[in-house]
């Protein structure tokens, strides 16, 4: 599988973002999802869903999708009749999301030959949000793959003041509680922690952004 080219401009402005945002001490909540690649599903069997989220957990969170990944899918569940599928990023979750960045093209080029009617959306939290976020500014995927994302979707992202992605600019939604230091210019630390997000609707919102997207 290809390496994922990332620019060392925006790759050194991620990076930094996260790990200021990290250093400062995130408390992460549990998520149960096994880690590890599931085996490629084959285009023509009905485990193909109609669409898969692919999500990158936050920093210290158990191997799955985390806390955050966890509501999404379940707020997405709530506001589309498609069957939608999960997958966890495959990556260590300490301060390198380049490693999960290139988990994501991996993912997608693979479900986008396996399950080529499967809509993928992209997303994830804190340094997971970094990583979906590398993905997208790589832009190394070709039109033909591409085309399979339907939203790209980021919470916590320390990128954030870069703008969204130029390839996936109409397909991404950005989302930063009020307070949250690394991905606005808040000063209260909370703001950052995955209740901030669930508690604030901001997660549901995201969901029906990409149900208007499917």
């Amino acid at each position: 599988m290809g390496r994922i080219a990332i620019t060392p401009g925006a790759h050194r402005v991620l990076t930094l973002a996260a790990a200021a945002a990290l250093a400062a001490a995130l408390v992460i909540a549990p998520a149960a999802t096994p880690f590890s690649t599931p085996p490629l599903i084959p285009a023509a069997s009905a485990a193909c869903p109609d669409a898969e989220v692919v999500f990158a957990r936050g920093r210290q969170e158990p191997p799955g999708v985390g806390a955050v990944g966890d509501v999404l899918v379940n707020a997405l569940r709530s506001k589309t009749p498609m069957s939608i599928g999960v997958y966890g990023v495959n990556y260590p979750a300490d301060l390198d999301a380049a490693t999960g960045a290139r988990d994501i093209g991996a993912h997608v080029r693979s479900m986008a030959g396996s399950c080529p009617n499967t809509r993928i959306v992209i997303g994830g939290y804190s340094l997971g949000a970094t990583a979906a976020d590398l993905f997208a500014r790589a832009n190394s995927l070709p039109p033909d793959v591409s085309q399979h994302i339907a939203a790209v979707v980021l919470f916590g992202n320390g990128g954030k003041r870069l703008g969204p992605a130029p390839a996936y600019a109409n397909r991404t939604i950005d989302q930063c509680a009020d307070g949250d230091p690394i991905c606005g210019r808040g000063l209260n630390w909370e703001s950052h922690l995955q209740p901030s997000y669930i508690g604030s609707g901001l997660v549901d919102q995201a969901a029906s952004f990409i149900a208007g997207k499917l």
